[in-house]
């Protein structure tokens, strides 16, 4: 068991209201309403924005040369992540300007600043744990709505945003985010220190599943309008 999973069991309830979220859900069987997934794709394009800022961050807070790749690596795969989102929302009758153009939801404020103010006010090990159930969370749940591979998807409405997180890029990534998190919690964790990194994480996971659900309510809000 290495350091993610190590949280993520201390963490159950919280992962698991993320990752098996009824938006999750529906992506998977293809029965979530268009509406909330235009909604997400437009917030979560927004939510990169500031998440890039926080692997910025990230390495800023690196003292070796291996912390400070390992941060330029993930933020090269998060702007990348960010042409999918716009290429995705072109695809689904959003332009790019009006994407840029749209507010910050509350839930997406809350998320990212949290993150951000861990790594302002933490450590890099704080950082960390913050910024992974997204990256490495998704990951997972990419590999788990594809499990016979993307290609068995078929014409499954959600294929491309379920392909980019289960292909070999973004899992790469995952990947390495976890070896990050575990070559820092090895300089040393506590047991005190590891609650409140447990914290974190869950504070973290639920965040994620609040951004789920804003996808779900702006989605019923575009439907009654």
């Amino acid at each position: 068991m290495d350091f993610f999973d190590r949280l993520k069991a201390a963490a159950h309830d919280d992962w698991q209201s993320y990752v098996d979220h009824e938006f999750v859900r529906g992506m998977g069987d293809g029965t979530l309403p268009h509406e909330a997934f235009k909604a997400y794709l437009v917030q979560d394009y927004l939510f990169l924005i500031h998440f890039s800022r926080a692997w910025a961050l990230a390495a800023y807070k690196a003292r070796t040369l291996q912390d400070l790749k390992a941060a330029q690596d993930t933020l090269s795969a998060i702007l990348n992540e960010m042409n999918l989102h716009l290429r995705l929302c072109e695809r689904w009758g959003l332009s790019a300007e009006a994407v840029e153009a749209e507010e910050e939801h509350p839930a997406n404020v809350a998320y990212t600043r949290y993150v951000l103010d861990c790594g302002m006010s933490g450590d890099l090990l704080d950082l960390h744990v913050a910024l992974s159930p997204c990256v490495i969370g998704y990951a997972e749940i990419g590999k788990a709505l594809a499990p016979n591979g993307v290609e068995a998807l078929a014409d499954h409405p959600y294929r491309e945003w379920i392909g980019e997180y289960a292909g070999e890029g973004f899992q790469s990534a995952a990947t390495a985010a976890r070896a990050t998190l575990d070559r820092l919690a090895q300089r040393g964790v506590s047991e005190e220190r590891f609650t409140e990194l447990v914290k974190i994480f869950g504070m973290a996971s639920r965040l994620e599943a609040a951004f789920w659900q804003m996808g779900l309510d702006l989605g019923a809000q575009a439907k009654v309008a």
